[in-house]
């Protein structure tokens, strides 16, 4: 809306819209406007669609006098016009590009706010200005777009290598993100505070990568000394982790370092207790208890819904902040939703 708002005030329009090339669904849509909802038309259809594919500006004084464009109004403006009662008169559409020459989008001016209400050869000037500014600050936001799936992905394949050395699958990592989200919001977290738990909490478990085979995959119960080795998974983790200065990779050293912590302070690495455990290490504990009880595992057998419940009540203030796993039981079909939806091949299939 920011932008619709600048090319408005810019040429004192009734109406500002910025259209948006969705090439991929062949159509131009638009949530920054003025006076509407999200819309979607054809690629070529109307005068914006008109603009889009030529690349070029659209200038109209009076949308009912002017015969250069009347075929296309009456297949747009005018329609809209005689659905809705307004009354468009004076028209600018101004097309912008990306840094290769692509057009991806357009301003849309309706209707000049002044005497005469009609737009002028400076009013085109300052709209394209605008629509410069908006194709490369479009273009930004989309590279960074992309940076941070490409961060998503990258976290999401290395937390299913430190999963698959210790058996586990690569769905335990996507159903970890998605049960730290439904907690994140739940705790009252931002949407974007959330969205980075969820893409740094498959790391939690990174730092096995290190963890010798003949622990990690011992079928038998482990010694003191091999134990005091597999716990040595939470700071090896952080310490891969610990020195990013990227969002989310800081998010993910934190998780890694303290999702075994407890809030009765008896967990490990550091036997952190209550809020001293920050908030991304209590919510990935919940997320994944819930996780290793109710799927199947080689060594063992889903646990039954009665006695996940009973034991996050019991462990409510002990293993788990008091807070999240009321969070937890409020949105339990939510986890279950996501169990199934998730769910691992059937072992042995």
């Amino acid at each position: 809306m920011l932008m619709a708002d600048m090319g408005r005030e810019m040429v004192v329009a009734d109406r500002c819209t910025v259209w948006l090339a969705d090439h991929q669904r062949n159509e131009l849509w638009t949530k920054v406007a003025h006076g509407v909802d999200e819309l979607r038309i054809p690629m070529g259809d109307g005068l914006v669609g008109y603009a889009v594919a030529r690349n070029e500006a659209v200038f109209i004084d009076d949308a009912y006098t002017n015969e250069e464009y009347r075929a296309v109004l009456e297949r747009g403006a005018l329609v809209t016009d005689r659905r809705t009662g307004y009354r468009t008169k004076a028209l600018m559409v101004i097309p912008f590009s990306n840094s290769e020459g692509e057009v991806v989008g357009c301003y849309q001016a309706v209707n000049k706010m002044t005497g005469d209400g009609v737009f002028t050869e400076r009013d085109l000037e300052y709209l394209t200005l605008a629509a410069t500014y908006s194709g490369k600050s479009l273009e930004s936001a989309l590279l960074l777009r992309e940076i941070e799936e490409t961060q998503k992905e990258i976290l999401f394949v290395m937390g299913e290598i430190g999963e698959s050395r210790s058996k586990e699958t690569g769905n335990h990592v996507k159903r970890v993100a998605e049960y730290s989200y439904i907690l994140a919001k739940g705790a009252g977290m931002s949407e974007e505070e959330a969205e980075v738990l969820k893409m740094a909490s498959p790391m939690h478990d990174i730092g096995k990568v290190a963890i010798p085979d003949a622990v990690l995959k011992k079928p038998g119960q482990l010694t003191d000394e091999e134990y005091r080795i597999m716990q040595s998974h939470t700071v090896i983790g952080y310490n891969l982790l610990k020195n990013s200065k990227r969002r989310i990779l800081k998010a993910a050293a934190i998780v890694a370092h303290e999702h075994h912590e407890k809030w009765d302070g008896t967990g490990y690495p550091r036997g952190l207790a209550g809020e001293d455990i920050h908030i991304y290490g209590r919510i990935t504990a919940v997320a994944d208890v819930f996780d290793a009880l109710a799927s199947d595992r080689v060594y063992k057998k889903a646990w039954d819904l009665e006695r996940i419940i009973d034991l996050f009540r019991r462990e409510r203030g002990r293993h788990f902040d008091p807070r999240l796993v009321d969070v937890f039981l409020e949105h339990l079909p939510a986890f279950l939703d996501i169990r199934d939806r998730f769910a691992d091949e059937k072992l042995g299939a």
